[in-house]
């Protein structure tokens, strides 16, 4: 595993997070199996989706929390989380099944940086702002800058998984101040992850 993730993204990290890196694929695993939680439960595609989800942390600075929309069985949102044990990470995902799962592999993992919304983002009413916005479930990005508005603070940065659509999805967007688009052929696919450095806020109220 450890070699594995290395000859693609070339990130070193300490043994005990690719052990529960091991761990979350084995559960993985066994509860795809039974309770239908991904498309695919094959080993090689789990990999894919794990490099896949690490593969930003070659470019990511600063942030000392995020918040992860849609994080499903757990990508990339728990695998950040895995990896950077030292990093507050809330993940947001109102699906009941899925939200069970990812509250095992919590407590399987002890992964005590973590906390897990069980709602929609959009729905969110604490005055919860953070650093890092991440996002690989939702395909259009305009709307995911719509309901993810109620998070973002004038610093946050924000992070999404993006395919080959997304210069098309960047024409009509108005609010995006300063961003950047990093290409890899890291999965199967070729992955665009659009880093937005800044957007445009009024004040109190975010206009999307």
């Amino acid at each position: 595993m450890q070699k594995e993730i290395l000859d693609h993204t070339r990130l070193n990290f300490d043994d005990i997070l690719y052990e529960k890196c091991e761990k979350f694929i084995s559960i993985l695993k066994q509860w795809g199996s039974i309770h239908n939680l991904t498309s695919s439960i094959n080993h090689q595609d789990i990999l894919d989706n794990i490099i896949d989800s690490i593969y930003p942390l070659k470019f990511l600075k600063d942030f000392s929390n995020f918040a992860d929309i849609g994080t499903g069985c757990g990508y990339p949102g728990l695998i950040l989380a895995i990896f950077n044990p030292n990093i507050k990470a809330t993940l947001i995902e109102p699906r009941t099944k899925q939200v069970s799962f990812l509250n095992f592999i919590k407590n399987s993992l002890d992964l005590q940086n973590v906390t897990i919304i069980d709602q929609k983002v959009e729905n969110i009413s604490q005055n919860i702002k953070y650093d890092l916005i991440t996002s690989r479930a939702v395909k259009n990005t305009k709307l995911l800058l719509n309901i993810s508005k109620n998070i973002i603070k004038p610093s946050t940065k924000l992070l999404f998984y993006k395919g080959t659509m997304i210069k098309d999805e960047l024409k009509d967007i108005s609010s995006i101040k300063d961003y950047e688009i990093i290409t890899t052929n890291n999965s199967k696919s070729n992955r665009n992850y659009l880093y937005i450095k800044s957007l445009k806020l009024k004040q109190k109220d975010i206009t999307l």
